[in-house]
């Protein structure tokens, strides 16, 4: 991808002249058809199949092409499928699998990037990325860069594309059972970030903008419009919505009519039309019609498949390149095969494969992180990562909350519990009681949210959310 700088990858036409009977004939008849769609695919599944190492990885130290998940996945093609020389104990899910696990990975110096990145690629392979290990839970690691100065932002503020790609994972990632696993009042905290980040063009950029109407006013970037316009969506607003009439036109704008490419200020590039078309996958709206099919009668979607060689299924960066790029080919697969910026996993053919794997308990003594959430019920939300050893294979949620007060990042995430052991009702969370109706209650994973008991059974991966109301 061209701008993996940012989340850890380091990346960096003259149209004939019609006759006016051509022009009103053509656009119809130019859009890539059903058929040139799936030859597409097939042959970029066969190009990144290629990509994998002998010992089944396609990420590790350096440069990586964990990226190729969500294209495979999109592509209809499990990642559990995709094995080297047909050695299913190298089958790519369960070596990436084994890869974030380790504790040596990400790296000495990890940024939330690295974990957004590993959650929605964990995802697309069939990896439940709240459940890597018993060690190992992707969401919790993300809940860890909340900034509580400037809540609704993951990671330093200056780097907005942390918050964008945050949004996109803890959205997109849903549970194995299809549900939404975050609360809705962190849902609402990202979008109001991401709406204030959005520039006076409609698009957005990858530093942030907002409050500072500088940055406001300057153009925006392609490749960010395409994975904002997307977190906004997956986070459950409508295509419908001002906000992303806005992004569509700014990329309507940006439309080169002679080959369906995208104007980026890179140049006319596949990374960038993909990450532009998987943003308007993302959003439900066709990259082949209405503002999307030019007046020369090219769209974006013809531009990806023009970049491709064939059959070898790769595809170029620059309409100038002779070779194809690993990065532009993910990204050119993906949104040719219609996907956003992650996909839920296909059905393995592998004989025995699930489509899913994830811990299933806690290991008692091995020490395990929990996504919680805390909302006063008055706009005051706290976001954190807790820490704590488990001593069967299962926990309590008085014992998280415990665990939150000393353990928990960012700190501050609860200050007290009441009662503060054995079981019962829980009363009181961060010096606010119960009170009448208003009352505490507890959301696992998405689930109805319910009295709040101390005894409530909490497991592996769980993603908690704890709300004082009615």
């Amino acid at each position: 991808m061209s701008r993996h700088v940012k989340l850890r990858r380091a990346t960096l036409t003259t149209a004939a002249a019609l006759g006016a009977l051509v022009l009103t004939a053509l656009p119809a008849a130019a859009t890539s058809t059903p058929a040139q769609i799936a030859t597409s695919k097939t042959n970029g599944v066969t190009y990144l199949k290629s990509l994998q190492a002998a010992d089944g990885s396609y990420a590790g130290s350096g440069l990586s092409n964990e990226w190729a998940f969500s294209a495979f996945a999109s592509a209809g093609t499990a990642a559990v499928d995709v094995t080297p020389g047909g050695d299913a104990s190298k089958n790519a899910r369960t070596v990436y699998r084994n890869l974030l696990a380790t504790s040596a990975w990400p790296s000495a110096s990890p940024v939330v990037t690295d974990y957004e990145r590993a959650t929605l690629n964990g995802y697309a392979a069939g990896i439940d990325p709240a459940r890597v290990s018993a060690s190992r839970n992707l969401v919790a690691d993300i809940y860890s860069y909340w900034q509580t100065a400037e809540t609704g932002y993951f990671g330093p503020s200056a780097n907005f594309n942390g918050t964008v790609f945050a949004a996109l994972a803890l959205n997109g990632a849903k549970t194995q059972a299809g549900g939404q696993r975050i609360p809705q009042s962190l849902r609402d905290s990202m979008i109001a970030r991401l709406r204030a980040n959005q520039h006076n063009d409609g698009g957005w950029n990858y530093s942030k903008a907002e409050g500072n109407a500088t940055q406001l006013a300057a153009t925006s970037d392609i490749d960010m419009t395409g994975a904002a316009m997307a977190a906004l969506c997956v986070s459950g607003v409508p295509n419908t919505d001002t906000d992303i009439v806005q992004a569509k036109a700014f990329l309507k704008g940006k439309l080169v009519a002679g080959s369906g490419a995208f104007n980026s200020m890179f140049g006319v590039n596949t990374d960038s039309n993909g990450w532009a078309v998987s943003g308007l996958n993302a959003c439900g709206i066709n990259p082949q019609t209405g503002d999307f099919l030019t007046s020369m009668g090219k769209t974006p979607v013809d531009f990806l498949i023009a970049q491709q060689f064939n059959p070898g299924g790769g595809f170029k960066y620059l309409p100038s390149d002779t070779t194809p790029s690993a990065y532009a080919s993910i990204d050119g697969l993906r949104a040719v095969a219609g996907g956003g910026f992650t996909a839920t996993p296909p059905t393995p053919v592998t004989s025995g494969a699930p489509q899913w794997v994830g811990q299933s308990t806690f290991t008692s003594g091995t020490a395990a992180k929990l996504a919680l959430t805390v909302d006063d019920g008055a706009g005051g939300l706290k976001v954190c990562s807790v820490s704590l050893t488990p001593t069967g294979t299962t926990t309590t949620l008085g014992a998280v909350l415990d665990a939150a007060t000393s353990a928990a990042t960012p700190s501050g995430c609860v200050t007290g519990v009441t009662p503060s052991s054995g079981t019962g009702t829980i009363t009181t969370v961060n010096g606010k009681a119960n009170s009448g109706s208003n009352t505490w209650k507890v959301s696992v994973d998405g689930s109805s949210f319910a009295a709040a008991t101390r005894q409530q059974v909490i497991n592996v991966g769980d993603t908690i959310a704890v709300r004082w109301g009615a």
